[in-house]
């Protein structure tokens, strides 16, 4: 497959289409402005993002590379989640938070973006779309802006969901364009959505300690663009770590449990190889499906994509038996 012959670094564009790229450890210069996960550990599994490993045994510092920027999502003074970005595709690879439980229902609409992508003098916190004029032409350089979306048949579809978390504020953060992918209606609001739901349940009812999510995205081996400026996946990925759970967990949700993972279809035109078609789907849904799968059989459709082992937990998440 063309992602298995892909170099350790890789850019993207509309015209090339999307390669992703893994950076050494001890690389340097290629992380952006907005600065690095250094800032915000603690919404990775013992502090660790999600990491690639190369041929024999190279550890590599994330996932990424070149044209990738770590943002430690910040509103109100105060570091909510946090996302793996992309300048040219102007999408995040990523979105890593802690699932906390609360009311579910949605906060308005108000977008955001992230000013340092734009200029790393201006301030660290994601700022408010203006309601009126142009974006700033730094800003529209850098990221997505709402009128990307408008008119291209793909919803704003959040890697980091506001139903999974229990303030407002952090609510009202997850809706910035550098936590958000073009996804298919039929996903977002269809079995993709019956996911989310289904996993802050499950989490909410029997994870005792902290709730580790971690959701991206798979790019078109060709590239597919919006706009010709913002990448369109064609597949979302999700897989969650929670090492401590509640002892009296049913015999039948075992099996997701301290992790579980799931991969679901953008393009009701994709291949079968990854996800299945449900025949029997509602015409509206149909092509949308959501495979669940074990954190460990993810990995291996990412190292397909991506080249590379894939280690998304440290340790592959063990349980905690203390």
């Amino acid at each position: 497959m063309l992602w298995s012959r892909v170099g350790a670094l890789g850019l993207s564009s509309p015209e090339g289409g999307l390669i992703l790229g893994l950076c050494f450890w001890h690389c340097v210069g290629v992380w952006g402005e907005v600065g690095d996960f250094s800032a915000c550990p603690s919404f990775f599994y013992r502090g660790h993002p999600p990491r690639g490993q190369g041929g024999e045994g190279h550890c590599l510092r994330g996932l990424g590379g070149q044209g990738y920027t770590q943002i430690c999502q910040r509103y109100k003074n105060r570091h909510r989640f946090a996302s793996l970005y992309h300048r040219q595709d102007r999408t995040p690879l990523y979105s890593a938070y802690l699932l906390t439980m609360g009311t579910s229902k949605r906060p308005p609409a108000v977008w955001k973006y992230e000013p340092q992508l734009a200029s790393s003098r201006l301030s660290p916190e994601m700022q408010s779309f203006p309601k009126k004029g142009s974006v700033d032409q730094n800003v529209w350089e850098s990221q997505a802006v709402p009128k990307d979306y408008t008119g291209s048949n793909y919803t704003k579809g959040h890697l980091n969901p506001s139903l999974h978390h229990s303030t407002r504020e952090d609510q009202k953060s997850t809706f910035t364009l550098t936590n958000v992918v073009p996804q298919r209606q039929g996903s977002n609001g269809g079995p993709w959505a019956v996911l989310e739901r289904e996993v802050r349940a499950r989490l909410g009812a029997y994870c005792t300690g902290p709730a580790y999510v971690v959701t991206g995205v798979l790019p078109y081996a060709t590239g597919r663009w919006i706009a010709n400026r913002v990448a369109v996946p064609e597949y979302l990925w999700t897989t969650y770590c929670c090492p401590a759970f509640n002892s009296t967990l049913p015999p039948a949700l075992r099996p997701f449990f301290p992790t579980s993972a799931a991969i679901g279809r953008n393009d009701p035109l994709s291949d079968e190889d990854i996800v299945p078609v449900d025949p029997k789907a509602k015409r509206s849904i149909r092509g949308y499906d959501v495979r669940l799968m074990p954190l460990e059989t993810m990995e291996a459709y990412l190292q397909e994509r991506l080249g590379m082992a894939v280690r998304v937990f440290q340790n592959g998440c063990p349980r905690d038996m203390r």
